[in-house]
């Protein structure tokens, strides 16, 4: 208990470890996956407080009080509707104990530690959060064209051409169309092929 109230005054129980996939199922974020949708761990940080789980999907924090408390509250980012940016890692000086991995994630702003020796590994989640923050951007581009040949598409129309039965078949079938390029082909949910291609562990 003296160790654990310790460590939470210097700070040391924020310094995460890289989970070795073997040990997925002994974490908390395992019993927070969507199992029915296909998502899966491929990387984890625990520290004493807090797991940060990068699934195929998005990111689940289990975010701790401190060191010496059992509650937990639970954060989920899909990649879906959260964007990835500012992504760095600070390499630890002769001194330090650990390195940082910096990144935000729509509005939320992330700075984890992990123990200096963890480097290497910690290289390739680096590589993947760029990685989807790449799709992600391209995915915006094209959602965007795809609003803007909708509004070349409306002005070649004028209001009150054809029966009203027309109208509504055509205004359908655009619809499904662009819900089609926007939500379907143009917002890419599942990252697996990224994390795949960048983490080794």
């Amino acid at each position: 208990m003296f160790k654990k109230l310790a460590a939470e005054a210097l700070g040391l129980s924020d310094i995460g470890v890289i989970v070795a996939a073997a040990d997925y199922d002994k974490v908390d974020a395992d019993d927070y996956l969507f199992d029915e949708d296909g998502e899966k761990i491929f990387f984890l940080i625990k520290s004493k407080k807090d797991e940060y789980c990068f699934t195929n999907l998005g990111l689940i924090h289990v975010d701790g009080d401190s060191a010496v408390s059992s509650k937990r509250t639970i954060h989920r980012y899909d990649y879906a509707h959260a964007r990835i940016d500012a992504v760095s890692i600070e390499t630890a000086g002769t001194i330090d104990l650990d390195i940082e991995l910096k990144f935000t994630i729509g509005e939320t702003v992330f700075s984890i530690d992990v123990k200096k020796g963890y480097l290497e590994a910690l290289k390739d989640i680096y590589k993947a959060l760029i990685g989807i923050s790449h799709q992600q951007r391209k995915d915006e581009q094209a959602r965007g064209h795809a609003l803007h040949a909708l509004d070349a598409l409306a002005g070649m129309y004028k209001i009150g051409d054809g029966d009203e039965v027309a109208v509504a078949k055509q205004y359908n079938a655009l619809l499904n169309n662009l819900n089609q390029a926007v939500q379907v082909h143009h917002t890419q949910r599942d990252f697996s092929a990224v994390f795949e291609r960048y983490i080794h562990n």
